[in-house]
């Protein structure tokens, strides 16, 4: 398996896991979100990247910036949407996506990474509910119990306040 950053011809691909690893309705939206993410302009990087097993995209996982609304300043990134195709799962694909997504963030300087999903299997990477407490998400969660945060290091980071995404995100239907 191999780790690398997607790029546009990697669109259908990236489609095709989402469609298959999510019902249709969720796998309509958030393969949306994958493919938008690909093709978003942002003043900061978007960092995506994908497993690829015998030329076969097998996984895929995206980070966005994030912004103080009141300041407009960068200090995160949220994880968001992360999928492995469903014959996949369970061999570790995306523990590795998520691990080698935050190592590169890690190593562009300091920030904060939110999360908005299951409690259970972000816990492991270091994600805590009581970090993410203070940030408001950019729309009302259906699941307040999924928002989570971390740290990459122990640069001081603001201590809460509203937050803005980039406008692949900002859909009320993702959150």
């Amino acid at each position: 398996m191999q780790i690398r950053e997607a790029n546009i011809k990697d669109f259908e691909g990236i489609k095709s896991l989402y469609l298959q690893a999510f019902d249709n309705l969720e796998g309509d939206l958030v393969s949306n979100l994958a493919i938008n993410l690909l093709d978003e302009e942002s003043i900061i990087k978007i960092i995506s990247l994908v497993a690829i097993n015998n030329n076969v995209i097998i996984g895929h996982i995206a980070f966005s910036p994030v912004f103080l609304e009141s300041i407009n300043e960068h200090f995160g990134y949220i994880l968001a949407p992360l999928a492995v195709l469903p014959t996949d799962q369970k061999k570790g694909i995306g523990f590795t996506l998520v691990k080698s997504g935050l190592d590169t963030i890690s190593s562009l300087g300091s920030f904060l990474v939110f999360v908005y999903g299951d409690p259970r299997y972000y816990s492991r990477f270091g994600f805590k509910t009581n970090l993410a407490q203070n940030f408001t998400p950019p729309h009302t969660l259906q699941y307040p119990e999924g928002w989570h945060a971390m740290k990459l290091n122990s640069t001081v980071f603001p201590q809460g306040g509203k937050l803005k995404c980039v406008n692949s995100l900002n859909d009320s239907r993702l959150w």
